[in-house]
């Protein structure tokens, strides 16, 4: 059997995000111009800061700007162009992207989850989108072999996914910083306190309308994006116009060479500045479900990097004329008659540069949320056309209220400037390490391609690092606080989460007990069906006998109920429950796993009730085909439908999760105080699948882990 291709798998890729997110109604243009006007909002407005956080002390030699714009051309040549839009793009998770997408996709090769939750029939899921085995794969097993084996493989691994999605989390907070200080520095001639005060009050109004969701957000702002980028576009002719085309000499390397040799240390310290031109390009794949491979690979090849081109080499030749302006680069670049237009769109593009984040942000969220990584909150799926599309009630305000926090203490955008991109390097040098395990274990890339590819991204953005950790304390700190404090708590929660799924399994309630418990006669049944609900994906979780103990009577229909997070974006609704039933038949107790990718909705109580039952009388039609009459077949759906009529009661166990009594202090601490307080702070089961306090029954019960 042959392999498929790397080029096929993409193929496959690309060709099933688009059937999945166009959702069969919207132009690809339309998608084009939305994607332009949420994905690029950050890259594009970068030329408001880079050049003045390259140059803090001043000009030294008008020719540094050679070296400079040459470097920031092959930079967004290499980075944004190459390896994001023509490579990383494909790595997408049935057309989502994001850090969380590419473990996944290992996750699907390879067993490196830490909850053995996994079955068979899950591979069998159309979205699954597994390679077929092949005999030139050798190289792929023994590294395959390799992560399921090591402990600690796996531990780093996870630890760098959720350091990776921390990061870009920590990037929606200072994205709307830096964009938004940056374009309103064109009124710093009114004082330094009015433009943070405008620029705070312009973040809460920019918070305030994300619940109206991307999908609306995109549409207004789409146009403005495409103005701004055509506006930049059109100083930056005028610019090369009037101070010299001889800038363009800059693509010769050789200046970049010299830069270096007449600065120093100084030359590399300034490549924390020049790294800005490439904020946002995350965002590009992060926000991938919002949009689709092909409309991201057209519209920054054909717009957004010419754009970003023309307005470099604008600024740099402005700036060989006028050195001593390169503090305010940007607003003095711009022709007089055109300055306060351009102050106009700079600020809404600066909106639209932040919006992407936040997007990428609440994605990120949810992907984690159900994957049992991130402590239960509120996903409101804010669009009906476009899956994936999230808005997240407690993220948007605490994003807020640090990007006010992060405003008013910095003040400037050379201060933000140092923590950005410490944020941004380390985002892409976690993508370019798990982007090379996926080429080997997924796409069995040929290992010379591999190998080429790792040590020139790696060495790229390793030089970069190195210059921006040279700012750690003069800002560079706090994309990594902020990170500290999420991988602390997605560790807790996961790691609480993966102790309770594994006590469950352990106590788990044998199906002879089952039968014996209802057989008995003081059990009585009663009139509806009964859902209840647990995370083991087989066998009876404890909490059933704990249940029966204060509560001597059961449902005529009992249905044990499981959530199950895929490793896929989503599972089409045909494929969504999974039935088994407890023998002996007529006791009907059957086991129901419900299959959810990290971008599905359950949809509410109503709605999810109508779609168990019906996939329920589904499968008694399958189970009583060959086994028994139509008429038993028919008799059984009546009676299902009949209880349905009378009622369906949710039972939920409660389970407080304590350490053993002789566990460490450390564990004690994670879980009786870290776990203990995300869990009390966070939203329960009944409130996530918004369950009526009249059909609900909880049960409490506590875990020794």
């Amino acid at each position: 059997m042959v392999a498929e291709s790397p080029n096929k798998l993409a193929e496959n890729n690309f060709a099933d995000a688009t059937d999945n997110l166009e959702a069969g109604r919207i132009s690809f243009s339309t998608r084009k111009s939305k994607s332009t006007g949420v994905v690029y909002g950050d890259i594009g407005t970068s030329p408001l800061y880079v050049l003045q956080s390259t140059f803090p002390n001043g000009i030294n030699d008008k020719d540094d700007l050679l070296g400079v714009f040459s470097l920031i051309m092959y930079t967004l040549i290499f980075v944004p162009l190459i390896k994001y839009v023509f490579i990383v793009l494909y790595a997408n998770d049935n057309g989502d992207g994001g850090t969380f997408a590419l473990y996944s996709l290992i996750s699907k090769h390879a067993k490196v989850s830490f909850i053995p939750n996994e079955q068979p029939e899950d591979k069998e899921l159309s979205n699954y989108m597994l390679a077929k085995p092949s005999n030139q794969s050798k190289g792929a097993s023994r590294i395959k072999e390799v992560l399921e084996k090591s402990m600690v493989f796996r531990i780093m691994l996870f630890l760098f996914t959720i350091l990776g999605t921390s990061m870009v989390i920590g990037d929606g907070i200072l994205t709307p910083s830096i964009s938004v200080l940056s374009a309103v520095g064109g009124i710093r001639s009114l004082g330094h306190e009015t433009v943070i005060g405008v620029s705070v009050a312009i973040l809460i109004l920019l918070f305030c309308v994300q619940r109206f969701g991307t999908d609306k957000v995109g549409y207004a702002f789409a146009p403005i994006i495409c103005i701004w980028l055509a506006l930049i576009t059109g100083i930056g002719l005028y610019n090369i116009c009037t101070y010299g085309w001889g800038i363009f000499r800059a693509f010769n390397p050789v200046y970049i060479i010299k830069y270096f040799q007449r600065n120093g240390k100084q030359g590399w310290i300034s490549l924390g500045g020049i790294v800005l031109c490439i904020t946002g390009t995350e965002a590009m794949f992060a926000d991938l479900g919002h949009f689709n491979v092909r409309a991201i690979q057209i519209s920054f090849s054909t717009i957004v990097f010419p754009a970003l081109l023309v307005t470099y080499a604008g600024q740099a030749a402005y700036l060989r004329r006028f050195p001593d302006d390169v503090s305010d680069t940007f607003y003095k670049s711009v022709p007089e008659p055109i300055y306060w237009p351009t102050f106009v769109v700079a600020v809404f593009a600066a909106i639209i540069a932040s919006q992407a984040l936040i997007s990428g942000a609440f994605a990120i969220i949810a992907q984690s949320l159900s994957l049992g990584c991130f402590p239960k909150v509120k996903v409101v799926h804010t669009s009906a056309k476009f899956e994936g599309q999230v808005y997240i009630p407690e993220i948007n305000y605490w994003l807020m209220i640090s990007c006010v926090l992060v405003t008013v203490g910095f003040q400037t955008t050379v201060h933000i400037g140092n923590a950005y991109g410490i944020a941004v390097v380390a985002v892409m040098i976690i993508t370019t390490c798990m982007l090379t395990l996926i080429m080997l274990v997924v796409w069995k890339t040929s290992i010379w391609l591999i190998a080429i590819f790792f040590l020139v991204f790696f060495s790229i953005e390793g030089v970069f690092f190195s210059a921006v950790s040279y700012k750690f304390v003069e800002g560079g700190y706090l994309p990594l606080l902020f990170a500290l404090k999420l991988m602390t708590v997605m560790g807790i929660w996961h790691y609480v989460h993966k102790e309770k799924y594994l006590y469950e399994l352990k106590n788990k309630v044998s199906s002879e007990y089952i039968r014996e418990l209802v057989s008995k006669p003081e059990i009585k049944r009663v009139p509806g069906i009964g859902l209840l609900y647990s995370e083991l994906v087989q066998g009876i979780p404890p909490i059933f006998s704990h249940f029966i103990a204060n509560f001597p009577a059961i449902h005529s229909i009992i249905v044990f109920v499981t959530i199950k997070p895929i490793l896929a974006s989503k599972v089409a609704l045909e494929e969504r429950f999974s039935f088994h039933q407890l023998e002996p038949k007529e006791h009907r107790i059957f086991r129901c796993v419900v299959r959810l990718g990290y971008n599905d909705q359950i949809g509410g109580p109503h709605e999810f009730e109508q779609q168990l039952v019906l996939k329920l009388k589904g499968f008694i039609r399958e189970s009583y085909l060959v086994t028994a009459s139509i008429e038993m077949e028919m008799e059984e759906i009546e009676f299902v439908q009949k209880q349905m009529k009378t009622g369906v009661v949710y039972l939920l166990g409660q389970a407080d999760v304590v350490a053993k009594p002789n566990s460490s202090l450390l564990k004690k601490a994670v879980v009786n105080y870290g776990y203990a307080f995300l869990s009390n702070n966070c939203r329960h089961t009944e409130k996530m699948i918004n369950i009526p306090h009249t059909k609900m029954i909880k049960v409490g019960m506590t875990y020794q882990i």
